[in-house]
């Protein structure tokens, strides 16, 4: 089960929206499919991304993936811990493993964006 207080895009990652701001990482289906992370290419403080941009990329011994921003927004915080520890997208994609913190240019984006549910049923579909 996907949490279910996050909104997800149809490349995988999630958003948890907080006020005017949204964390966002990639999901557990994304780690998985990616097997071990190895490097991540975190996004620049400051930049300004518009839904759907390239927000950076993630390196696991399977491939090379590129990470969309789901929202616009400007990167107000990146989790420079996974810089040492890119692991923890695989041990905590959720949690510990989130790759940056978004303010918000366009709030409503966020409604176009699946719930859990949704999220599950997509998945299910690609299958």
């Amino acid at each position: 089960m996907e949490p279910q207080d996050l909104r997800y895009h149809k490349e995988h990652e999630w958003i948890r929206v907080d006020g005017h701001t949204a964390k966002l990482g990639i999901s557990n289906f994304a780690q998985d499919a990616l097997g071990d992370v190895v490097f991540i290419d975190l996004p620049e403080v400051g930049a300004t991304l518009a839904a759907e941009a390239e927000l950076g990329e993630v390196e696991s011994t399977k491939a090379t993936s590129t990470i969309y921003s789901p929202v616009s927004g400007t990167v107000v915080k990146v989790n420079q811990e996974l810089e040492e520890h890119p692991e923890f997208l695989n041990k905590d994609p959720y949690g510990q493993g989130w790759i940056a913190v978004l303010e918000l240019s366009n709030p409503g984006e966020v409604d176009a964006l699946m719930t859990a549910e949704q999220y599950e049923a997509f998945l299910t579909s690609e299958e």
